[in-house]
């Protein structure tokens, strides 16, 4: 029995849309559907889940600038 794999997934960081990969022959290129994750808009990864990683860490990025900013003022 054979298995298909997806040529593209929807990668979501807490109920956000971040965007979609596509899978080509080099890896997954990442295309952002939120303005957050715009500095990832063409990147290529290795593995889906390094895509997620990447955009976990732009998330977590915001997350602290935004405290920091809170508790700064």
């Amino acid at each position: 029995m054979s298995q298909t794999l997806s040529n593209a997934y929807i990668i979501e960081i807490h109920d956000r849309a971040a965007g979609i990969i596509t899978r080509d022959e080099r890896g997954f290129r990442f295309f952002s559907s939120e303005r957050l994750f715009d500095s990832l808009e063409g990147r290529q990864f290795r593995s889906a889940r390094e895509a997620e990683r990447a955009a976990r860490a732009v998330f977590s990025e915001r997350r602290r600038r935004a405290n920091f900013q809170l508790f700064a003022n």
